[in-house]
Protein backbone atom coordinates (compact mmCIF):
# COMPACT_ATOMS: atom_id res chain seq x y z
CA UNK A 1 0.00 0.00 0.00
CA UNK A 2 0.86 3.62 -0.80
CA UNK A 3 1.61 6.75 1.42
CA UNK A 4 -1.53 8.42 2.09
CA UNK A 5 -2.48 11.87 2.99
CA UNK A 6 -4.74 13.63 5.51
CA UNK A 7 -5.38 17.40 5.36
CA UNK A 8 -6.89 19.09 8.14
CA UNK A 9 -9.70 21.36 6.61
CA UNK A 10 -10.03 24.39 8.01
CA UNK A 11 -13.68 24.97 10.02
CA UNK A 12 -14.18 21.43 8.30
CA UNK A 13 -13.16 18.11 8.09
CA UNK A 14 -10.61 15.35 7.77
CA UNK A 15 -9.74 14.98 3.69
CA UNK A 16 -7.78 11.46 3.44
CA UNK A 17 -6.30 10.90 -0.15
CA UNK A 18 -5.96 6.73 -0.55
CA UNK A 19 -5.43 4.20 -1.34
CA UNK A 20 -5.99 2.76 2.34
CA UNK A 21 -8.90 1.01 4.45
CA UNK A 22 -11.16 2.35 6.96
CA UNK A 23 -12.57 0.07 9.54
CA UNK A 24 -15.35 0.75 11.44
CA UNK A 25 -16.24 -0.70 14.64
CA UNK A 26 -18.25 -3.57 13.64
CA UNK A 27 -15.22 -4.23 11.41
CA UNK A 28 -16.15 -3.11 8.42
CA UNK A 29 -14.20 -2.36 5.51
CA UNK A 30 -13.99 0.34 3.10
CA UNK A 31 -11.43 0.45 0.60
CA UNK A 32 -10.55 3.84 -0.84
CA UNK A 33 -8.54 3.81 -3.90
CA UNK A 34 -5.43 4.97 -4.80
CA UNK A 35 -6.42 8.59 -5.73
CA UNK A 36 -9.47 8.83 -4.45
CA UNK A 37 -10.63 11.18 -1.05
CA UNK A 38 -12.61 10.55 1.67
CA UNK A 39 -14.00 13.00 4.03
CA UNK A 40 -14.23 12.35 7.69
CA UNK A 41 -15.79 14.15 10.62
CA UNK A 42 -13.97 16.08 12.99
CA UNK A 43 -17.31 18.49 14.37
CA UNK A 44 -18.78 14.98 15.57
CA UNK A 45 -22.81 15.90 14.48
CA UNK A 46 -22.25 14.09 10.97
CA UNK A 47 -24.85 11.58 10.46
CA UNK A 48 -23.27 9.43 8.23
CA UNK A 49 -20.20 8.75 10.55
CA UNK A 50 -16.95 7.95 10.44
CA UNK A 51 -17.86 10.23 7.30
CA UNK A 52 -18.33 13.83 6.69
CA UNK A 53 -22.07 14.89 5.35
CA UNK A 54 -21.02 18.80 5.62
CA UNK A 55 -23.49 19.40 9.37
CA UNK A 56 -20.75 21.54 10.33
CA UNK A 57 -21.46 24.11 7.93
CA UNK A 58 -24.62 24.07 8.91
CA UNK A 59 -23.48 24.28 12.71
CA UNK A 60 -21.16 26.85 12.64
CA UNK A 61 -17.84 24.37 13.20
CA UNK A 62 -14.86 26.31 13.72
CA UNK A 63 -11.63 24.85 13.83
CA UNK A 64 -8.68 26.92 12.17
CA UNK A 65 -5.64 25.76 14.74
CA UNK A 66 -2.59 24.56 13.60
CA UNK A 67 -1.33 21.44 14.94
CA UNK A 68 1.62 21.72 17.50
CA UNK A 69 5.01 20.32 16.52
CA UNK A 70 5.20 16.56 17.47
CA UNK A 71 8.06 14.06 18.07
CA UNK A 72 6.82 10.68 16.56
CA UNK A 73 9.98 8.51 17.49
Amino acid sequence: MSDFKITVRPNGSYKILGPLVIVDPTGQEFNVPEGKAVALCRCGHSSDKPFCDGTHKEIGFKAEEAASPRDFD
